[in-house]
């Protein structure tokens, strides 16, 4: 009996809260720092007649063609969706960790489990705000493709209300399937980041430099992202809703058969590298966004443990 009480403190900890509040803070400001980059990764990933440039390239274009603020099209569900989001990943990673270790030193396979099931619980809950957030996001868009439609929403309980109406409510989960294979990209991502981590500090209790935040952020996000992007790719175009298929198969947009058809379909028309369109823009974004997503998540959170006297055991538990 104690033990369980002891897991179920773990799970409803200031300390959760603390780490799940800091990543929240510390994704959003990064995102907006870096949210143009983002868009033109977005852009290349579902508009397929767009030839693939350089990122100065592709912002240029977006900026003649649809003003200066499209860049930023979009950015409040985003921003609101990755709050969300990160906010649940980073609560239920850190609590299931000092649930299950118990004070024990974490290791890679533990960090990726413990990923996995933490990004499962996030996709589930935050899966219709990301699609949301992703019709939104392209809306008013120029596109070169001829059989995207546009779409015409007011904001988010508009978009949510019409997606309903039109679509059914089981769209609002569209691309959940590729989502819960891409709980992959932050298992990994963290598992390699908690990793590093641990080399760095090399069994002392001590706060890593900035860069040293920095540079591990990025190296995590960069193999993260490269792994998994293919499925990111598939992620997107489900989400947008535009993939033209007969009413009977539009019941299979999350299964695997469309998975499989999407990949299939992109290598025809363009070759294995067809299914990395857009990584350059999408490496460029998520690694810079994730570096300082960590650094500020760290400073934050270790001034928060800080000031609650809580410094020598959040380090130990990492």
């Amino acid at each position: 009996m104690t033990s369980e009480a002891f897991s179920f403190a773990e799970v409803f900890s200031y300390e959760s809260l603390v780490h799940a509040v800091s990543g929240a803070v510390g994704s959003v400001t990064a995102m907006t720092v870096f949210y143009p980059l983002d868009t033109a990764r977005l852009r290349l990933q579902v508009d397929e007649n767009r030839k693939s440039k350089s990122m100065p390239a592709i912002l240029a274009e977006i900026v003649k063609e649809e003003g200066l603020r499209a860049p930023y099209r979009g950015w409040f569900p985003v921003i609101c969706s990755l709050c969300c989001s990160n906010f649940v990943y980073f609560y239920c990673f850190h609590s299931l960790k000092a649930s299950w270790l118990r004070s024990k030193q974490s290791a890679p396979s533990s960090d990726l489990i413990i990923g996995i099931i933490a990004g499962v619980v996030n996709v589930l809950v935050t899966t219709p705000l990301w699609v949301v957030n992703t019709r939104l996001k392209l809306q008013g868009s120029k596109f070169r493709s001829a059989d995207i439609h546009p779409t015409s929403y007011s904001g988010i309980l508009d978009a949510f209300v019409q997606i309903i109406r039109d679509e059914g409510v089981g769209a609002l989960w569209n691309g959940t399937l590729p989502s819960l294979m891409l709980v992959l990209n932050p298992a990994i991502q963290f598992m390699i980041y908690e990793g590093l981590k641990r080399q760095l500090r090399k069994g002392a209790h001590k706060e890593l430099s900035s860069l040293e935040v920095f540079i591990i952020g990025a190296v995590a996000k960069a193999i993260a992202t490269t792994v998994t992007y293919p499925l990111q790719t598939i992620q997107s175009i489900l989400r947008f809703g535009q993939f033209n298929e007969s009413t009977k198969k539009s019941q299979l947009l999350t299964s695997l058969r469309t998975i499989k058809c999407l990949l299939l379909n992109r290598v025809r028309k363009y070759g294995m590298l067809g299914l990395f369109k857009g990584l350059e823009a999408k490496l460029l974004q998520t690694v810079l966004t994730a570096a300082l997503m960590f650094l500020l998540y760290e400073k934050i959170s270790s001034s928060t443990f800080r000031l609650m006297g809580l410094t020598n055991k959040h380090y130990k538990k990492h």
